[in-house]
């Protein structure tokens, strides 16, 4: 598994419940660029739509060496998902207040693929508590290793 691009803000703004791997429509010079690591998911996010999930917002540079057909670096790209994992989704965002946020795009067995997560939204309050818990484990390690 090549790991392309990561969306780091979405694990410090969002509590992630469950994560789905979805498969993603592109065009040959995105596939080309996505292989250069050209991609950023900051801001990104997914829908669904008349039964069909898209990803909007997800930012692939044009492919170096294009020509005129180059693709639009914004446009909006067709999540490929089972028709049962897009039923179970859309009811969980419609009820509980979630959200699909790309985590990461990666490339397995040749094809691309995207990791989207059901995402719950993390109050200020959550933000701080957590880069205070991440900074004790850091201190913790810190002095564990001046020990041994």
């Amino acid at each position: 598994m090549e790991t392309v691009a990561t969306n780091r803000k979405a694990y410090h703004d969002y509590f992630i419940q469950q994560t789905y791997e979805a498969g993603i429509s592109l065009l040959g010079t995105e596939v080309k660029s996505l292989r250069e690591g050209k991609a950023n998911l900051k801001d990104s996010y997914a829908i669904i739509k008349n039964g069909e999930a898209f990803l909007f917002n997800c930012h692939i540079s044009p492919y170096s060496h294009g020509n005129l057909q180059n693709h639009d670096p914004l446009r909006t790209r067709k999540l490929l998902l089972h028709k049962k994992e897009i039923d179970k989704l859309h009811g969980n965002i419609s009820q509980k207040g979630l959200t699909l946020v790309p985590l990461k795009i990666y490339f397995k067995g040749g094809k691309a693929k995207v990791e989207i997560g059901l995402a719950k939204g993390k109050k200020q309050y959550e933000k701080r508590e957590a880069i205070k818990e991440k900074e004790a484990k850091r201190e913790i390690e810190r002095h564990m290793r001046k020990r041994s």
